[in-house]
């Protein structure tokens, strides 16, 4: 048997042949990730006479260009957890961290693991691509929040309390009703250099033209907002204009940049057999649907529901030493965080709207409060229902197919 450890990079990778007792077949190599050399590690892997296997690291997106050619070659790769390869290169006395060792060190796990290592399979590629969408969602809203602060700061400085009149939509760019009127009246200076009855008639034909009801008693609060408030940046200097502008147009583009996510997300997930069952579910909708089945992705992948448990980070596990059994032990957290804050959004969903059909999650997380669980732990506690009850519910879709 021989170990091929292959220790990824950005743009390439170090590569070890390994035999047990630790013989080298020669020197680690570099693999640069193009076409030409992945062949020629292709070609070096089938023409050896044993057993060979492939381990890698899993390294967020720089392993996949290696992890995809080798299998489309049909090639054993094992994808290893990073935090399993730290433990196991930790063990060892002796120090050392450069590319060579580090192939060196990974092709000896895969000696060392040989008959544990499991065979990478490939997901659907509608999964891949929902949880692509989905990550980007996640950054992107990242963005939003802070560009959403940017401009509240200037707000704050040219028109304080506009915010309190106006309101903003993410879901809806060309119904942001706020960042389309900043973008017409930037400063106080720019509602108050005109007479009350001239900026009202100038609101209303202004609303009219962006699709909003024209409203007196709005353009008079927000006139009367603009005689009483203090600006503590210039109309008058050049960049103050350009500074808001350029906030909303920021804010603008992130927010038209989500709803076109989104909305190829719904797309994908629509596709699904198991999005109505996923839909109907309590505190699942438009948005947190799509974004828990990205996370999640296929669920036949789990072997049980435990498993799934296991892979958002919310199993707790077991502390026992001596005569001691720890009781008050807390979540692992060592899974998906993605998965953990969608969950933890649909929990939130959940208690606010107190649903009154399939509420067997509600109740129980009711059920924890009442047992004297902080409101968080009881949300934890619910959510772990909840993906055991996704977890049955879906795989009894696939089973009648």
């Amino acid at each position: 048997m021989i170990s091929v450890g292959i220790d990824v990079s950005k743009g390439k990778s170090t590569v070890c042949f390994m035999k047990p007792y630790g013989e080298t077949l020669h020197r680690p190599f570099e693999v640069k990730h193009t076409e030409s050399d992945l062949k020629h590690l292709v070609n070096q892997i089938k023409t050896l006479t044993e057993e060979a296997r492939v381990v890698m690291e899993s390294t967020g997106a720089y392993h996949f260009p290696v992890l995809t050619y080798l299998k489309e070659h049909g090639i054993f790769v094992t994808v290893v957890n990073p935090l399993v390869m730290h433990k196991y290169v930790n063990v060892a006395i002796r120090k050392g961290k450069t590319d060579k060792l580090d192939a060196i060190k990974i092709a000896n796990f895969g000696l060392d693991h040989w008959f544990h290592l499991v065979d990478y399979t490939p997901t659907a590629d509608v999964y891949d691509e929902l949880k692509t969408l989905n990550r980007q969602y996640l950054n992107y809203l990242s963005m939003r929040i802070q560009a959403k602060l940017t401009l509240t700061n200037l707000l704050d400085r040219t028109m304080s309390g506009i915010k309190t009149l106006l309101w903003n939509r993410s879901d809806a760019p060309e119904r942001d009703k706020l960042c389309h009127f900043v973008n017409e009246y930037w400063h106080f200076d720019s509602i108050t250099c005109m007479p009350e009855d001239q900026f009202i008639d100038n609101y209303n034909e202004w609303a009219k033209s962006k699709g909003y009801r024209a409203s007196t008693k709005k353009a008079k609060k927000i006139y009367a907002l603009a005689l009483d408030g203090i600006p503590t940046l210039s109309s008058n200097t050049p960049s103050t204009k350009m500074l808001v502008k350029e906030a909303v147009k920021v804010l603008q583009m992130i927010d038209t940049t989500l709803v076109s996510i989104l909305a190829r997300m719904r797309e994908l997930a629509k596709s699904l057999k198991e999005y109505e069952v996923v839909m109907s579910m309590p505190g699942v909708g438009e948005i947190l649907g799509p974004r828990l089945i990205a996370e999640i992705g296929d669920v036949r992948r789990f072997h049980s529901a435990g498993a799934l448990i296991a892979f958002a980070g919310l199993d707790a596990p077991p502390f026992q030493s001596g005569n001691f059994t720890g009781t008050k032990r807390s979540i692992s957290k060592r899974g998906s965080s993605s998965l953990r804050k969608t969950g933890y959004e649909i929990m939130t969903y959940i208690k606010i709207h107190k649903p009154s059909e399939d509420n067997a999650v509600y109740l129980y997380m009711l059920k924890k409060e009442t047992e004297g669980k902080p409101k968080k732990v009881a949300k934890i506690a619910a959510l772990n229902k909840f993906l055991r009850i996704y977890y049955a519910r879906v795989k009894e879709i696939y089973a009648e197919t």
